[in-house]
């Protein structure tokens, strides 16, 4: 078999006729012939015109793709994303200027929850042993990932795989989102498996990915191979890529190598000089304890388990601190005194003057707990937003969803979002 390849090009601006370019010439180096129905993944995990702008993948780099295949001469194209959990998908489209992008740009633009599915069987699958995957993937002739590199509060890196979490309809993305997380991201792998991928790197992410910190590295990846793109952008974002967990279970999985030297790297630009650029607060809300607040935060394991449930209630607490202090910054600084506890916590957790928070059904303190007072929020897997009004509330921090503005879209778009699922449901004979 012939070696996977990734080519990194430099990119310094979100320049469409620069990116197009890019886009061309890789395609051609590549040597892949692109037909059929082309279905697009963007990440568009989360967008507000206020203070979400770089989430998600430029809309310029998917423009770009767009241009490129209407050259020659593909039209049935198709983007969509099922953004993040309990949010409409297309709240996210309009924040973040993707349905004026498909007008411009001629292309079908959808909230895969808002269409019909199929059953399809994982063979591979650990945890998912089937998903609901979107008629739009699964009738596909060639399928193009376009993922934003960013830092990850609990993956380390998200890019290809990663990715993939958002094929998933609302109604089963958090199955397994807890400490089987990194599994569940390779489960997916089997029905999200790309022809070509194009990562937007020219604007990397740090902090918590769906309200980030933006940072320019000035680059675009774009590669044949999902596992080749993200071990190539593990070494870039400073990790080793076997101690990215779903790399290396990838990688266990037979998906690829997790070495440099069994892919083919190419391009006007080294992964080593890419690897050196700055990548600011790379490990910002990566680690609770590491964050300046006069909270404290106490991490047990998952039940039976001995592992931390770092995709469950510690990356909802990271998730959901992370979007209070990108909407107000400094709110984690002037937050009020307590303790957050998640898991099986086996330690003492002694606070006899302020405030505990319990998240997690499973969540409970083995030994002393001491504290002014106790508050328990339940919930297995718990999501970021599920902690948005009771967070701020003992801790006194500002909540997001006491936002007039983004309570009115989620209000209204989950109005349109249940009138489109009912006029597709009628249209299919579902």
């Amino acid at each position: 078999m012939e070696k996977p390849r990734v080519i990194l090009r430099k990119c310094d601006e979100y320049d469409t006729d620069v990116i197009a370019g890019i886009i061309r010439e890789s395609v051609s180096d590549l040597k892949i012939e692109i037909s059929g129905k082309i279905f697009i993944k963007p990440n568009v995990v989360s967008a507000n015109r206020q203070y979400i702008h770089h989430s998600y993948t430029n809309p310029a780099v998917v423009e770009a793709m767009v241009r490129v295949l209407k050259e020659k001469g593909l039209s049935h194209i198709t983007a969509g994303e099922s953004g993040g959990y309990g949010v409409p998908s297309r709240l996210f489209f309009k924040e973040s200027g993707y349905f004026d992008l498909a007008k411009r740009a001629g292309f079908k633009l959808v909230d895969l929850n808002e269409h019909p599915f199929v059953k399809e069987p994982l063979k591979k699958g650990v945890y998912h042993k089937e998903i609901m995957l979107s008629k739009f993937i699964k009738e596909a002739d060639f399928k193009i990932w376009m993922p934003k590199l960013k830092y990850h509060i609990f993956a380390s890196i998200t890019n290809t795989l990663k990715l993939n979490v958002g094929i998933l309809y609302h109604k089963e993305r958090m199955l397994y989102h807890d400490h089987r997380i990194h599994d569940k991201i390779v489960d997916l792998l089997e029905a999200g498996y790309p022809d070509l991928i194009v990562s937007d790197a020219i604007d990397i992410t740090y902090g918590f990915e769906s309200a980030p910190y933006p940072v320019r590295l000035g680059a675009l990846m774009i590669s044949d191979h999902p596992l080749a793109a993200d071990v190539a952008a593990s070494y870039i974002m400073g990790y080793e890529p076997e101690n990215v967990r779903h790399l290396s279970i990838a990688s266990e999985r037979g998906y690829g190598s997790l070495k440099l030297d069994d892919m083919i790297l190419s391009g006007d630009i080294g992964i080593d000089v890419l690897r050196a650029r700055p990548k600011g607060k790379t490990r910002l809300f990566q680690v609770l304890d590491e964050l300046e607040t006069p909270i404290k935060f106490f991490a047990g394991f998952a039940p039976e388990t001995g592992r931390v449930c770092d995709g469950g209630c510690e990356g909802a607490v990271k998730g959901c601190l992370g979007t209070v202090e990108k909407r107000r910054p400094g709110s984690l600084k002037g937050a009020k005194k307590g303790a957050i506890v998640t898991g099986v916590y086996k330690g003492d957790v002694i606070m006899p003057d302020a405030p505990v928070l319990l998240i997690g059904t499973c969540t409970r303190v083995e030994g002393r707990l001491e504290a002014k007072k106790v508050y328990r929020v339940k919930g297995c897997p718990m999501g970021a937003k599920d902690l948005f009004i009771r967070i701020p509330m003992i801790f006194g921090m500002p909540s997001p969803m006491l936002d007039k503005r983004d309570a009115l879209l989620f209000i209204s778009n989950s109005v349109e979002k249940g009138f489109n699922i009912l006029k597709n449901r009628m249209m299919s004979g579902r």
